[in-house]
């Protein structure tokens, strides 16, 4: 059995990438430790490792007893026939053993001791490499799949976990495949630690721009900000340092070529590129990426309504609503979006709400009293009620309803 730990211990730090003479050093320790417990100083225990036959000599005194109980002693009996004739009484004989020679009790205790250490040691090294490693993209191939867990993914230096929840929708892989994704974190685990990966985080996307445009990583251009909706849209805010760069020109590259190559990474994910602006109404235009847009009108830099045309409406909100979110989110601005018609009527019903039925035309000290009585204050309440409604309200004729509806209709 100790020739076997030994082959298995060193296999696994082989395939760990550990250093051997480290994991030597640890299973002698582990000995060392285990047996010194049950044993005296006067035992004057000694563990050698033995690199040629690849196995490990246990070298101890034991002390000559009429009975042994205790690991640090020998029967005379035993001692008499197996190692000294003349052996007598608080004599002391020097035994060597092989690990296998000890009760199976004390082996498993040696064994867990040195799994432990082990992975204490492993857990160290993928600490290590990780940090060489964090905060960039690395390259793997899947493992396994569990659809509870996520993908393992062996990244070389570790194993590491592609968690569901940092996986791209509708993004799926088969053992054997090779995946790229960003370094983000470890998780320790019972049976050691793994590197944790992402396909989801924006810093994702940030790396492979920096890796397929030279002017980003030559620091010609910056990114700003990223936004992400994984899988669906991602927008990309860029400004030139250098003031003679063209983002968008130096992001698509020679035919589109390079965001292409970063689209099929993300397996065909829209990328928006957003040229940065000082200016906040251009900017939120280039955030949102149509030409039809007329006006915006911010107010109080928390809020913008944004006029485009009707054919360009669709395009501005977008599927299930990501560009103009996505936009928002960029700019730190709540977004609304209208054609003129429908930012008229905003507009129109937003002075009809905070217009007292006085100010409506037609509208005498009588017809006021009667509406208020009825529970109409504003001109928008007028606007809303139905024709029916107004004449139903005694005081008020056919006539005089429908001069209100047409007086509200055009306030």
């Amino acid at each position: 059995m100790s020739t076997n730990i030994i082959d298995a211990v060193i296999k696994l730090a082989s395939i760990k990438q550990l250093d051997k003479d480290v994991i030597q050093e640890i299973i002698v320790e582990s000995i060392t430790s285990t047996l010194s417990k049950k044993l005296l100083p006067e035992n004057e225990l000694e563990v050698c490792f033995d690199p040629a036959l690849g196995s490990i000599k246990v070298n101890f005194l034991c002390k000559v007893v009429e009975l042994s109980t205790e690991l640090g002693e020998i029967s005379i009996e035993d001692a008499r026939e197996n190692y000294d004739t003349h052996a007598v009484l608080d004599q002391y004989i020097r035994r060597s053993l092989v690990l296998s020679e000890f009760e199976p009790k004390l082996v498993k205790v040696v064994q867990k001791n040195i799994s432990d250490r082990i992975r204490h040691l492993e857990d160290e090294k993928i600490q290590n490499d990780f940090t060489k490693q964090k905060n960039t993209i690395v390259t793997g191939r899947v493992k396994s799949v569990d659809e509870l867990r996520g993908y393992s993914v062996d990244i070389g230096f570790s194993d590491a976990l592609l968690p569901v929840d940092e996986q791209i929708e509708n993004e799926f892989y088969r053992v054997g495949d090779i995946i790229r994704a960003y370094a983000i974190g470890i998780r320790t685990r019972e049976s050691g630690s793994v590197v944790v990966l992402s396909r989801t985080n924006p810093e994702f996307v940030k790396k492979l721009f920096e890796a397929e445009i030279p002017e980003i990583f030559n620091q010609q251009i910056a990114i700003r900000k990223i936004v992400r909706e994984p899988g669906i849209r991602t927008k990309v805010e860029l400004e030139s340092l250098d003031g003679k760069t063209d983002p968008i020109m130096a992001c698509i590259g020679p035919k589109g070529t390079r965001i292409d190559s970063i689209r099929k990474e993300l397996h065909g994910e829209q990328i928006d590129i957003v040229v940065f602006s000082d200016d906040l109404e251009e900017m939120i235009k280039n955030a949102l990426g149509i030409e039809g847009v007329i006006g915006v009108i911010i107010e109080r830099n928390r809020a913008a309504s944004v006029i485009v045309e009707e054919a360009d409406k669709v395009t501005a909100i977008g599927k299930q609503g990501k560009n103009v979110k996505l936009a928002a989110k960029l700019t730190g601005l709540k977004i609304d979006i209208y054609t003129q018609a429908e930012f008229d009527e905003k507009k129109a019903k937003e002075r009809r709400t905070i217009s007292h039925i006085t100010e409506l035309d037609g509208v005498t000290a009588k017809i006021a009293e009667i509406l208020r009585n009825a529970g109409y204050t504003s001109v928008q309440d007028i606007f809303a009620a139905s024709l029916e409604e107004l004449t139903n309200l005694e005081g008020l004729g056919q006539k005089t309803a429908e001069r209100l509806k047409e007086a509200s209709k055009f306030f």
